[in-house]
């Protein structure tokens, strides 16, 4: 669906991304880790068509997105940023008619009510955006994405969605909860593209994980070839404890201290 080639970004004389090849894939749930600053917010921009590359392309169902409109990307793909600020004063459900409008639909107001039902904010139409909490405000966010990309599949067509950092305002069960619904979107057809910092949500959800390092894609493949010791102390530089859960396909990963002399006795 999208395929990236010998991407390359850079920015005052700093390679953030390094000549990146990718593919998402339609049914693919695929996550990107690796330390800050190793380029993964950099290549979700490319990806997505919010960034043009320096060098390499980026194709989208065969068209590169450098000719695509915004009209047409927003019928393509849904992005969920890191962050966003508002400086009016809109309500939650406002918001999420921005999706509902991006995507055409005829009756937006009634497409972001079920958005935000999917994502467990039903009742919070009238609320204040800005009186919400961070993680309240990113689920409002989600919901904007997903009324946007309603449909994984559509005329034959699949969508992506792309989500940056979308569990770092949340606590673990509405973790659980957003990971389940981007993993439910691509098994429904569309691509999905999500960057992650906790190493074991990306090992449970991850089809398809790739680890990057310094603006490069270090290893890539299922959680369970990549995930290693090796590759934790190399990107992270701390030791790491890889083990495997009763579910033989599912790493888990128990950082430990550069100095494991000067922990703590028990």
């Amino acid at each position: 669906m999208i395929v990236a080639q010998d991407v390359s970004i850079v920015r005052d004389g700093r390679v953030l991304v390094d000549k990146v090849d990718l593919t998402l894939c339609p049914g693919v749930f695929t996550v990107v880790i690796g330390p800050n600053g190793a380029g993964k917010s950099t290549l979700l921009k490319v990806l997505s068509g919010e960034l043009a590359p320096d060098l390499g392309t980026v194709v989208c169902h065969g068209r590169p997105l450098s000719r695509l409109s915004a009209v047409a990307l927003a019928a393509d793909r849904a992005v969920l940023p890191q962050a966003t600020t508002l400086s009016f004063p809109f309500t939650a459900l406002e918001v999420v008619r921005m999706g509902a409008i991006a995507h055409g639909r005829r009756d937006p107001t009634d497409a972001a009510r079920k958005a935000l039902a999917r994502v467990g904010l039903e009742g919070f139409e009238a609320r204040a955006y800005r009186a919400l909490s961070g993680g309240e405000q990113q689920r409002v966010q989600f919901a904007r994405a997903l009324a946007q990309v309603p449909y994984p599949v559509q005329q034959g067509r699949a969508r992506a969605l792309f989500l940056d950092e979308p569990t770092s305002s949340l606590d673990i069960g509405h973790q659980i909860s957003v990971l389940e619904t981007a993993r439910d979107f691509a098994r429904r057809g569309g691509a999905v593209l999500a960057i992650l910092h906790d190493l074991n949500l990306a090992a449970e959800f991850a089809d398809h994980l790739v680890i990057m390092h310094r603006g490069r894609i270090m290893s890539e493949g299922t959680p369970l070839a990549v995930i290693d010791d090796a590759i934790i102390s190399a990107v992270y530089g701390i030791g790491g404890a890889v083990g495997r859960l009763p579910v033989a396909s599912m790493p888990f990963v128990l950082p430990q201290s550069r100095h494991p002399s000067a922990a703590r006795a028990g």
